[in-house]
């Protein structure tokens, strides 16, 4: 090997050095931002709306044979007038006893049937036959359950001038180490994506459900949307585009399932995944165009979001990275990126980290469900190489077998 291909390779490895560190750097430091923020966070306190908006509660069930009737019971149990809203269960694929036990209550059942379903088709097919009379959609999953004053406060919202309010979702059950872990990242996610960017003035982040919309703003963009999955973040970009500001509201609550067992966690996150890299691929160009041409900070922030690594993967490798340099300090390797660098890098992240958890997740629980952390990092780390074909078809995650 001559000197010249030897200057190459040690050029090419300070360039991979450097590249690694920055893209983690940037990431953590990323944020870090948000996550400092979100302390700054307000909470809105709702006030009584003078009108009672006509609210569509739009719950696709596909296969949900097992939650369905017991959520479409408490959805009915709103402090909000049952005459101002509409229970629409979107039934797809359900059995023929669910179905006739669905209408023996005082709602709405639109039965769909398509060769692949999405949630995406769902709605939109409900929609195609529903009435123009409703003022604002809710859109939640088929296991999530309102606080009973929700649809109160998302109408006060409504009334404030607000088109499209995403609400609190946080755990419903925390029986395995999987679910308390995934009810935390939840709320990671809202004290980052959602608190910590409406206080810098950025638009919330979309979850998927317990979320509203002005209806016909709604029906208008889902009929462009033909996400298989990830169809709440095609949604973010498009309002993003239009310049529409979506809201957060921290005090409206919903109640949510969180995965309960490994095979569940890996179904969940390889769909996660394929979205993020199909959405990073769409939008990336077209994000730094509307920036430099129109100053749609929006737009670039929800691109820049597909570039930051999930968060377990982020802090898994920037802790393993920064593990190795630590080694090849202590026997005398030298390095391009010092270690001291990388141990500052994931001192943010773990401070970010830190503070987004809620103080009620300080506790032993949490202690003993973070014992599965290096299980749940390794699992997503394999998924990077399982994504072909993820988000092609629906990948459907069963609801209402809870073990204890």
């Amino acid at each position: 090997m001559n000197e010249m291909t030897l200057h190459l390779m040690y050029d090419l490895l300070k360039l991979v050095e450097y590249t690694v560190f920055g893209y983690l750097a940037i990431s953590c430091l990323y944020i870090f931002v948000f996550s400092v923020a979100g302390l700054f966070y307000r909470r809105r306190h709702s006030s009584v709306a003078m009108n009672q908006n006509k609210i569509a509660v739009l719950i696709p069930a596909y296969k949900e044979d097992g939650v369905i009737v017991e959520v479409t019971k408490m959805a009915l149990e709103q402090h909000y007038p049952s005459e101002a809203y509409d229970v629409i269960i979107i039934a797809d694929t359900l059995q023929k006893q669910t179905l006739s036990r669905l209408k023996e209550l005082p709602i709405k059942t639109i039965e769909v049937a398509f060769e692949n379903s999405t949630k995406s088709k769902a709605l939109n097919g409900a929609m195609a036959v529903l009435p123009e009379h409703y003022d604002y959609a809710i859109i939640l999953d088929a296991d999530n359950i309102m606080a009973p004053d929700f649809l109160v406060k998302m109408n006060a919202a409504f009334e404030n001038g607000y088109q499209i309010v995403q609400g609190h979702r946080k755990a419903k059950n925390r029986n395995t180490s999987y679910a308390i872990l995934d009810g935390i990242s939840e709320e990671i996610n809202n004290h980052i994506f959602r608190k910590g960017h409406r206080v810098l003035g950025l638009s919330s982040g979309l979850i998927g459900s317990g979320m509203g919309f002005d209806y016909h703003l709604f029906k208008t963009m889902m009929q462009t949307v033909n996400a298989v999955g990830g169809f709440d973040k095609e949604l973010e970009f498009k309002f993003a585009g239009k310049r529409i500001k979506i809201e957060y509201l921290e005090d409206a609550v919903v109640y949510d399932e969180k995965i309960q067992k490994a095979s569940d966690f890996s179904k969940q996150r390889r769909r996660w995944l394929a979205t993020q890299f199909i959405y990073l691929k769409t939008y990336v160009i077209p994000s730094c165009r509307a920036l430099i041409l129109k100053g749609n900070i929006d737009l670039f922030d929800k691109a820049f979001q597909m570039v930051v690594p999930p968060r377990l993967l982020l802090i898994g490798m920037t802790f393993l990275i920064s593990a190795v340099y630590a080694v090849l300090t202590l026997i005398n390797i030298q390095s391009h990126v010092k270690v001291e660098l990388w141990l500052m890098n994931l001192g943010i992240g773990v401070m970010a980290f830190l503070l987004a958890i809620p103080k009620s997740s300080y506790n032993r629980h949490t202690l003993k469900a973070m014992l599965t952390l290096p299980s749940a990092f390794m699992r997503m780390l394999l998924l990077l190489f399982k994504l072909k074909g993820a988000n092609q078809k629906f990948i459907h995650t069963v609801h209402g077998t809870v073990k204890n």
